[in-house]
């Protein structure tokens, strides 16, 4: 007798069962062991990025298998909108997608459409092969599959800023994400995601968005930033990713027990080169 087993809520879903905001971090490196690490901290999700990082649809399996038990959320970034890329990241069993760059309520009403099955979407059927469904141990998946699945879509472009409402309006988007990195550049501001303007424009997303009764969330590593936009309402923040952790902790030990200034040439000549 085969076991039956169900889909885990989505990030809709404890979004708003939640009475305070979710705090989650990026998880970059590639690796299942890191993101294992991540799922065990006692943040609320994590972010599985394909677009910045080396991930391919094995690595990013496998890190949704990692993370799997734990009490924390997984959401997975998409490379870009490409339909057969997200046919591919849900039947691997990825249930809360984030697109990158959407500037438009049509494109974000293609996203719909393709995370959803005929009739009300392009979806290729193949739940009998994809962990998405626990190969057909999910009760009823083609008929539930709707429920089982989160779409949030990326606000990166003045363009995006501009048409935010009715992008935030399409029915099937379950909430919106600033990208302030890449709405700096697309500002002429490039590298200045806490710049007055960049701040602005993010703080009059969260403003609209919440007006319309769907979650927001952006992306903040600076403390200061990231409280200023849960205190305008944001649903959910990243604060921090795995490989920038581990880059400035490291930094941070050679800058501890590496003193050129005041060693020796013989002894920088007998410390160990590793």
């Amino acid at each position: 007798m085969p076991i039956r087993v169900a889909a885990e809520p989505t990030f809709r879903d404890v979004l708003a069962g939640s009475d305070r905001a979710q705090v989650g971090m990026w998880v970059c490196s590639g690796s299942p062991l890191m993101a294992e690490i991540c799922a065990g901290s006692g943040l609320d999700w994590l972010l599985i990025d394909t677009e910045h990082s080396p991930n391919g649809l094995e690595s990013t399996l496998s890190q949704l298998q990692a993370v799997h038990g734990y009490p924390i959320v997984p959401l997975v970034r998409a490379p870009t909108g490409e339909r057969v890329i997200v046919k591919q990241l849900l039947d691997l069993g990825a249930q809360n997608l984030l697109i990158p760059m959407i500037d438009t309520a049509e494109q974000a009403r293609d996203m719909v459409a393709a995370v959803r099955y005929p009739p009300h979407g392009v979806r290729g059927v193949g739940s009998a092969l994809a962990r998405a469904s626990r190969w057909n141990r999910i009760d009823d998946y083609l008929v539930r599959a709707n429920e089982t699945i989160a779409l949030f879509v990326q606000i990166e472009t003045t363009d995006a800023v501009a048409n935010v409402s009715e992008i935030a309006a399409v029915d099937g988007i379950d909430g919106l994400f600033i990208g302030p990195s890449d709405l700096a550049a697309s500002m002429g501001l490039l590298g200045q995601q806490d710049h007055p303007d960049v701040v602005a424009s993010a703080l009059r997303c969260i403003r609209a968005v919440t007006a319309l009764g769907k979650p927001v969330g952006v992306n903040a590593f600076a403390p200061a930033t990231a409280e200023r936009y849960l205190a305008a309402g944001a649903s959910f923040v990243l604060v921090g990713a795995d490989v920038a952790i581990l880059a400035r902790a490291s930094e941070k030990l050679a800058a501890t027990f590496i003193r050129p200034d005041t060693e020796s040439a013989d002894e920088a000549g007998q410390r160990p080169s590793y």
